[in-house]
């Protein structure tokens, strides 16, 4: 389904976040296994070969953080767009920012929540390796990282584009003592 060089688009729920009593939930931070998980999620990312050249966020604290902490893992320097749009974001507006990808950009990663990503990944996915797919519909914890392979223009995204070519969930360890 997809050529040699053809696009990738990684798909990151934000890692596992605390729910501190009276914040605002675009202001909640993410707890101690989030600041263990993201920089996994960094080092696979790393491990993967094929750094992001465009990091598409959300505003949110936790999905801020969460890259913060991936990119110190990173051996690449990605162009990164904080973008409203994508806090709390359904199906369509998710394909919208993401058909506005420059097209000389081959590899773009989405750092954003759930729902959102569960939704776009699982529209994305017209083929699977493995059982991604059914592991995407049971479940999309924090952390874990959709890698769609996909042909054609970003304006073009749509239902059944891509291949899942992998579904991981990068953990950080336990805490000591």
């Amino acid at each position: 389904m997809t050529t040699p060089g053809a696009k990738r688009l990684y798909v990151l729920r934000h890692a596992k976040s605390a729910w501190p009593q009276g914040v605002a939930d675009p202001d909640r931070p993410l707890a101690g296994r989030g600041r263990r998980d993201a920089p996994a999620a960094g080092r696979w990312l790393r491990s993967a070969g094929r750094p992001p050249e465009l990091v598409v966020c959300s505003p949110a604290r936790r999905t801020r953080e969460t890259w913060e902490l991936l990119h110190g893992e990173l051996a690449a320097d990605p162009e990164v767009v904080h973008d409203d749009r994508v806090y709390a974001a359904e199906l369509p507006e998710l394909l919208r920012v993401l058909r506005q990808t420059p097209e000389p950009v081959r590899t773009v990663l989405l750092v954003a929540h759930q729902p959102g990503v569960q939704e776009l990944t699982l529209a994305l996915a017209g083929a699977a390796k493995g059982d991604a797919l059914e592991r995407v519909r049971e479940k999309f914890p924090t952390s874990a990282i959709a890698v769609l392979d996909l042909d054609g223009p970003w304006p073009r995204l749509g239902g059944g584009c891509a291949v899942l070519a992998e579904f991981v969930v990068p953990r950080g360890g336990k805490k000591p003592g």
